[in-house]
C-alpha cells in the first residue's frame, strides 16, 4: 500500500463518512480515525486485496463502535419544529430533504444504499464491508430503497410550500443523478 492509494481514496471516505454521521466535523473526525487505523494496522492489509473495501470496512467499525459507546441522545425531530424555523425554499431544498431523508433511515440500511448507489459497490464488496451475507444486501438495500421513496414523496408535502414547489422524486425519474440510482 502506498500513500497515492489512500489518497485516492479519500473523496469516497469523506462522502460515505458525511452521510454515516449526518455532520460535516463529525465525518472528517472519522475519516482522519479511519487513516489512523489503517496506518496502525497496514501489516493486516493484504497486497492484491481491495483497498477500497478494506479502508470501508474500518471506517463502518469505527462508525459502529463510536455509537456503541456514546451514551444515547435527545433528538429532536425537524418535522415537529419546522414552522418555527425561518427560511425560503431555495435550489437546495431537495439535496437537504435528500439528506434529511437518508438520516431518517436506519442505520443498517442507509449504509448499504450508501455503499451500493453513491459508491458503486458490488453486492459482494457491500457484504464483505458490512459483515453480512449478500441475501441481507439486497433486502436492506430493497428496503431502503422503498423507505427512501416514501420519504421523499412525503417531504414536500408536509411543507407550506409544496404547491409551488416541484417535486424532487417524479413519477418519469428523478432530478438528481443520486435519487436516480437510488430507485
Amino acid at each position: 500500500m502506498n500513500r497515492s492509494q489512500v489518497i485516492e481514496q479519500l473523496p469516497a471516505l469523506r462522502r460515505y463518512a458525511r452521510v454515516l454521521t449526518g455532520d460535516a466535523w463529525a465525518a472528517d473526525d472519522l475519516v482522519q480515525d479511519t487513516l489512523e487505523r489503517a496506518c496502525s494496522k497496514w501489516l493486516l492489509w493484504r497486497t492484491g486485496s481491495d483497498l477500497r473495501a478494506w479502508l470501508f470496512t474500518l471506517m463502518h467499525n469505527l462508525y459502529l463502535n463510536q455509537r456503541r459507546a456514546l451514551p444515547p441522545l435527545q433528538t429532536l425531530d425537524i418535522d415537529e419544529v419546522q414552522d418555527q424555523l425561518p427560511g425560503t425554499p431555495s435550489r437546495s431544498d431537495d439535496a437537504l430533504d435528500l439528506e434529511r431523508c437518508l438520516q431518517r433511515l436506519p442505520a443498517d440500511q442507509r449504509a448499504v444504499l450508501l455503499l451500493v448507489a453513491m459508491e458503486d459497490m458490488s453486492y459482494e464488496d457491500t457484504a464483505r464491508i458490512l459483515g453480512i451475507p449478500v441475501g441481507t444486501v439486497m433486502s436492506r438495500l430493497s428496503r431502503a430503497r422503498t423507505r427512501l421513496r416514501a420519504l421523499m414523496d412525503r417531504e414536500p408535502a408536509s411543507g407550506p410550500t409544496a404547491a409551488t414547489q416541484p417535486s424532487s422524486v417524479t413519477a418519469a425519474g428523478s432530478t438528481t443523478p443520486v435519487l436516480r440510482r437510488l430507485k
